[in-house]
């Protein structure tokens, strides 16, 4: 196999290990729990570097020295089940082998020219059951791959097109490929209780009839998708770690998240804690599945999917379950939930109580309105330059619809301001907290409220412009909008509100 994606981790300790990993060699060695040899026949190399899996990436584990021309031996007291690479010193090429955490020797042969073709196992069933599937799966390939070929020649033949032929050959592709199946299902049947047989349970795609028998009136793309949903976890052992450290699992978990379940934050949300829920016997695949989900949706551009870190964060982030965060990144985590949770959508937005350029106060609670746009902005800010004026456009066009906008300048100094809303002709409520309310904040209290003068960080402006969309009685319904996107979004709103 050749070396596609070795991670930036594994190269970099790769380099750092040969100084460890040579004076490890020249200790005299007492007998380990697991030993490990690898002949490579065809190879002059001094070492290979052993790579472990986790996850979706490949991370440097440790070197096999060779003991003679293409001999290489690794030994060790403990090693962690999953699937392991011998990576070649070019990083060209690699092979995999099986460690299942009850065989204490693996003992293999091959050649650099054919990695899998030529292998032959001596030691290890678990290695002899993996490479026996390997080699058999890829014979398949190679029935297939010609039969592949000229269905693409025959399509691609649009002056003489050959239904008939292109339909024959499809049937020999079919034909091919339920074998493997056949195969695949036979072989983990048969070899029920290994490791070996588990990880190919695990990847196994769900079984969907084509044509079943179902009440009348249902659904069938709906019914189909449904069951393959249902089944798509079905076989996957949530309480075995050695499973992150193979490709299996990683992949499994991220398609049944983004691909199978609907991306809502309640949807998703539910997901999650039912994953976690099957983890729970095992603190590895429990630390896994919570740090997943709790990382990918933290960065996915979907709205309201901060509301799926936050649910995370509550639910997971605490002393006890979260044993591998200490208690500044716990600390961390948490205070980030604190400031999105009043953010999310259908929460109500915090009030603002602030003056206009003029000196008269708006209350945001109090703004009359079918939906607001609360817009924080700066005159300095370069897109705020841009987009305000179009904001201004989109006002002008849906007042007359019951839209108002609620600006709110996020800098000190009025008189930028001031020429901002004078230069662009803003006819929508802009309001900020001046340098003297600023100052003097605790002699404003009678008029305003703390959250107003704290607006920054209640809402967690860091960046401008920022857009929130509220309805009449001010909840967020949308937020991180662009400006060009508020016509769409208040049109598609207002349609699916009225078809309810």
């Amino acid at each position: 196999m050749s070396l596609k994606n070795l991670s930036v981790t594994f190269l970099i300790v790769m380099l750092f290990s040969l100084v460890t990993s040579a004076a490890k060699k020249e200790k005299a060695s007492v007998a380990k729990k697991y030993q490990f040899e690898f002949t490579i026949s065809d190879s002059d190399d001094s070492l290979v570097f052993l790579a472990n899996y986790y996850g979706k990436k490949q991370y440097y584990y440790d070197t096999a020295f060779a003991v003679e021309k293409g001999k290489f031996k690794f030994e060790t007291d403990s090693i962690p089940g999953g699937i392991y690479l011998i990576v070649m010193p070019d990083k060209s090429q690699y092979f995999e082998i099986v460690v299942s955490g009850t065989e204490p020797s693996v003992v293999l042969s091959t050649t650099r020219a054919n990695m899998v073709g030529d292998m032959k196992v001596s030691v290890s069933e678990e290695n002899k059951l993996f490479y026996e599937f390997q080699q058999e799966m890829s014979k398949k390939g190679e029935q297939a791959a010609p039969i592949q070929k000229k269905i693409q020649a025959l399509k691609a033949d649009t002056v003489n097109p050959k239904v008939d032929e292109i339909k024959a050959e499809q049937e020999k592709l079919e034909a091919v490929n339920k074998e493997a199946n056949e195969f695949k299902k036979q072989f983990i049947n048969t070899h029920k209780g290994t490791f070996t047989a588990k990880l190919f349970l695990t990847s196994q795609e769900p079984d969907v009839p084509e044509n079943p028998e179902l009440p009348e009136g249902t659904n069938l793309d709906l019914w189909k998708f449904q069951e393959y949903k249902r089944q798509y976890l079905e076989n996957v052992d949530f309480t075995d770690e050695r499973l992150l450290r193979s490709p299996v699992f990683a992949k499994k978990l991220e398609y049944y998240m983004t691909k199978l379940v609907i991306q809502m934050p309640d949807s998703i949300t539910k997901a999650a804690d039912e994953l976690v829920a099957r983890t729970r016997p095992n603190k590895e695949m429990f630390k896994y599945v919570v740090h997943w989900n709790t990382n990918h949706f933290e960065r996915s551009k979907i709205m309201g999917m901060d509301g799926v870190f936050v649910h995370m964060s509550d639910n997971y982030y605490t002393k006890e379950q979260a044993h591998w965060v200490d208690s500044a990144g716990l600390a961390k985590i948490n205070d980030r939930a604190a400031t999105l949770r009043p953010l999310l959508l259908g929460k109500v937005a915090s009030n603002i109580i602030l003056p206009d350029t003029t000196g008269k106060w708006h209350d945001l609670h109090k703004l009359p309105a079918e939906y607001t746009i609360l817009y924080f902005w700066s005159p300095t800010c370069g897109h705020c330059k841009k987009s305000t004026p179009k904001l201004e456009s989109f006002y002008k066009d849906y007042k007359s619809k019951g839209i108002e906008v609620f600006g709110v300048c996020t800098e000190l100094e009025t008189d930028g301001m001031k020429t901002f809303v004078k230069t662009h002709k803003l006819t929508f409520i802009n309001v900020s907290d001046t340098p003297e309310i600023n100052k003097n904040a605790y002699d404003y209290l009678d008029k305003t409220t703390v959250n107003s003068l704290n607006f920054r960080t209640i809402y967690d402006i860091y960046s401008t412009p920022q857009v929130y969309v509220l309805d009449k009685n001010k909840k967020i319904i949308a937020k991180k909008l662009g400006v060009e996107q508020l016509a769409d979004f208040i049109d598609n709103y207002s349609k699916d509100k009225g078809s309810n």
